[in-house]
């Protein structure tokens, strides 16, 4: 019956695809019966969570501190094969020295050396080069009287950490940027070194070649259970456990009611913006998952114009005094930028439409006070996509407090992507060896919640 049913399907399948031309004509669609990737093993002794950039920054750490090709077993799930929805592609692709917390500059500056170093540490055999298409432009964060004292004081720590940061009067910035309007600016910090922007997709991409090539599995699927050790132990045989072990993680396949246990020993958290959402997964009793994880989506827009008069290739990524911010796209006149909005104005994060009144009524008017060329731009597009907030908008790092075999690596406040070497060799550091050996990120754990919260003034 299975030689007869496999070409009806099949021919199903087709006739599906012919008819559904609004799905681009069944390209990015699996109907029922098709082939949905491979499936996910019955076993592996990591699963990581999240297959955006952090999760395979994780992934090959992993593989790579390991040393052994064919050893630790370790598996990548993510939901959106696509990665239409994700943080990743969808940012803007920067990447800066300019933070406010010494552990934010550390995993720049380690990030900015893995970048420079590439091919050496991502580099496949037998396979082109990787090009990233790195412009080193720097970042400009640009302050207004009232915060000059502020940046200058953050100047001063990003250099002992050794980061290359100028501070700028505004004569300084007239003759550096003649395009750019002064008035207002009190002092201007220009990153000289490591900074700049790339492409997203491309860094994603040979975490994932490399991971893969080391032997890393991956499969599309979502996590949305999980058996514990927790349900060993049940009144009225004793007390509640004060804590547990993940044994299973329950990843249910794309198109399907069908789900496959994955028995394994760690799990690591790179869920992005939906990491609090996963530990309010079924299985996870919600004693040892309290306080919840402080993690929240939070859409961002990214808008796309033409300006044929506006700044040249000495164009940086400029952070104005209002928070607004762009950069180039490109060198024929193409820029891209945006703002995040007053806490009080969030946009709903339950889907990724775009607010044009938001570029026409809030940025655009700012745009145009710092650049006077903008005056005349013209719309080119825009898209959405995640930050994963934060309370203090800082990563969670490191190991849950009670589910004794998971790991976090998530809440980057969209930072993520610039941090994702760093991150991910810290985590694989603690899975590996127990211990953070590379960077000292202990303060960027969940034991901070009940704490003092480590405020970053430079999230954009």
């Amino acid at each position: 019956m299975g030689l007869e049913l496999g070409p009806a399907l099949t021919n199903v399948a087709q006739t599906l695809r012919n008819q559904l031309p609004a799905l681009g004509g069944g390209g990015g669609w699996t109907p029922p019966g098709g082939s949905l990737g491979p499936r996910p093993p019955e076993e592996a002794d990591v699963v990581v969570v999240g297959g955006g950039v952090v999760g395979w920054s994780v992934a090959f750490w992993l593989k790579a501190l390991e040393g052994r090709r064919h050893g630790m077993r370790v598996l990548v799930v993510e939901r959106d094969p696509t990665y239409s929805r994700a943080s990743t592609v969808l940012s803007a692709g920067g990447i800066r020295q300019q933070f406010s917390l010494p552990e934010n500059i550390r995993m720049s500056r380690f990030s900015a050396d893995f970048l420079r170093n590439i091919n050496e540490h991502l580099g496949v055999p037998n396979e082109p080069p990787i090009d990233i298409q790195f412009q080193p432009s720097g970042y400009l964060f640009l302050a207004s009287p009232e915060d000059a004292a502020r940046l200058e004081a953050t100047v001063q720590l990003q250099r002992e950490e050794g980061a290359q940061v100028a501070l700028l009067s505004p004569s300084q910035l007239q003759a550096k940027f003649p395009w750019m309007d002064t008035r207002d600016v009190a002092v201007g910090s220009y990153g000289l070194e490591g900074e700049g922007w790339f492409d997203p997709w491309t860094l994603l991409n040979a975490f994932r070649r490399k991971a893969t090539s080391l032997g890393v599995q991956s499969c599309s699927g979502e996590v949305r259970g999980f058996v514990t050790s927790a349900e060993d132990v049940m009144p009225p045989q004793g007390p509640a456990p004060r804590s547990a072990r993940i044994k299973y993680v329950h990843v249910h396949m794309p198109d399907s009611l069908e789900y496959q246990p994955v028995a394994c020993a760690i799990v690591v958290n790179a869920a992005g913006a939906w990491a609090g959402e996963l530990l309010r997964a079924e299985g996870l009793p919600g004693g040892l998952c309290h306080p919840p994880l402080p993690i929240q989506p939070r859409k961002r827009y990214i808008f796309s114009w033409h300006c044929h008069d506006g700044p040249g290739f000495s164009c940086p990524f400029l952070i104005d005094t209002s928070g607004a911010y762009f950069r180039r796209d490109g060198i024929a006149g193409n820029y891209l930028g945006g703002m995040s909005p007053p806490e009080e104005e969030e946009p709903d994060p339950g889907d990724l439409s775009v607010d044009h009144d938001f570029f026409q009524e809030r940025v655009w008017p700012l745009l145009a006070r710092r650049v006077p060329t903008f005056e005349c731009l013209r719309p080119r597009g825009a898209w959405a996509g995640y930050y994963d907030h934060t309370f203090d908008r800082n990563g969670v790092l490191g190991p849950h407090p009670r589910l004794e075999n998971l790991f976090l690596a998530a809440g980057f406040s969209g930072h993520g992507l610039q941090h994702a070497p760093a991150a991910g060799r810290a985590v694989a550091e603690l899975v590996v060896k127990g211990r953070y050996e590379s960077l000292d990120l202990q303060r960027l754990g969940w034991g901070r919640r009940g704490g003092e919260p480590l405020e970053e003034g430079g999230v954009v």
